[in-house]
């Protein structure tokens, strides 16, 4: 049985995602305690969370000031400060072993009604949980980059995961004011397993000099009615993350998920999209 009565949320990992969720969590009344490995990527995510909540207070989006639920948050470096949430979601490494320690560790320090969420993109919740004592009370909640913009949350039920857990985790993200769709464990889940291909097929597109990427980008956003192109949308959500996602499923499902050689050799070169100044386009 998983804890009913949520009014605390922890969250492992202060990076993009980690720090997205914690900032979401504060805006809607939680008390949230923020944990990463090193104070200064514990200190790089409230920078993140003051700009992001800076931009959204000059957009009279924040329904209380940035400092009010700025405060709401702990940063720590400590695992064992996670024990007194209600629920917690880790936000870590896109990495098996990495996630299976942390939730071993989760298990440890964490009371038994504590529901532990993840929230790869890609990896199995089955996996992850496998050498737990309680893997019925682990759930994935995939949010979408950015966490206070995007209102999807996808909802992953692992094999031995309870459906008392599955409906908690979709009150959770409601109370978020996010809108939640449900998939089984399978590689890619819903998002990412259409997803990715559709990135890949479209740097292969301006590869093989089908269109400029320009081009393949404007026909995409005004042909089928998608925000993005997907050599913008890659190069936001980072193109190292979208090549290992394609590997994960490549490895998981075979060729038809092989990732486009030109994204391979973006990524050698560094060049990673947005955050790096450099992908398919040039950013500020």
């Amino acid at each position: 049985m998983v804890r009913q009565q949520i009014d605390s949320v922890g969250v492992v990992g202060a990076g993009t995602m980690g720090s997205g969720i914690a900032q979401v969590a504060a805006t809607a009344g939680y008390e949230v305690v923020m944990r990463d490995i090193e104070s200064t990527f514990v200190e790089n995510g409230f920078d993140t969370i003051d700009d992001s909540l800076s931009r959204l207070d000059a957009r009279d989006d924040l329904a209380e000031s940035p400092s009010t639920i700025r405060d709401r948050i702990e940063g720590t470096t400590l695992l064992d400060d996670l024990a007194d949430c209600d629920l917690v979601v880790e936000a870590a490494l896109e990495e098996l072993s990495v996630k299976q320690e942390i939730f071993a560790d989760l298990e440890r320090v964490c009371d038994d009604d504590v529901l532990l969420a993840t929230n790869t993109s890609t990896i199995s919740i089955t996996s992850i949980a496998s050498d737990l004592e309680a893997p019925e009370r682990v759930i994935g909640l995939h949010f979408m980059n950015p966490v206070p913009i995007m209102e999807g949350v996808e909802v992953v039920v692992g094999e031995k995961t309870t459906a008392e857990a599955t409906e908690l985790a979709h009150e959770l993200a409601d109370d978020l004011g996010k809108t939640t769709w449900e998939a089984d464990d399978k590689p890619g889940f819903v998002t990412n397993r259409i997803l990715m291909p559709w990135i890949n097929e479209g740097i292969r597109a301006y590869d093989e000099g089908v269109a400029t990427k320009a081009d393949i980008d404007t026909g995409m956003e005004l042909g089928t009615n998608v925000p993005m192109g997907p050599l913008t949308l890659a190069d936001h959500i980072g193109l190292d993350v979208c090549l290992h996602a394609s590997e994960t499923l490549h490895e998981e499902l075979g060729d038809r998920y092989k990732p486009a050689y030109l994204l391979k050799r973006k990524v050698e070169a560094g060049d990673l999209g947005k955050k790096t100044g450099t992908g398919f386009y040039e950013y500020e």
